[in-house]
């Protein structure tokens, strides 16, 4: 695959991430957390918050790989 199709492709996948875990993130705690102490909320946001990290490096470091040796 040619490195900017690969880039491309990791540039929407990281976009599109973002946007899904931010809904996923916003209607957990919508649905999960009212009614519940000050601190079970700001920890369930710092770990939202640092999660969505590791698919997004997972990606980066598939966008950054060399491509292949041409035979």
């Amino acid at each position: 695959m040619p490195e900017r199709l690969r880039k491309f492709i990791g540039m929407v996948a990281l976009v599109v991430l973002v946007v899904v875990y931010a809904l996923v993130a916003m209607t957990i705690a919508a649905a999960k957390l009212p009614g519940t102490p000050g601190y079970v909320q700001a920890l369930f946001y710092v770990i939202g918050g640092l999660l969505w990290i590791v698919p997004a490096g997972a990606i980066i470091a598939w966008m950054q790989k060399p491509p292949a040796p041409r035979s």
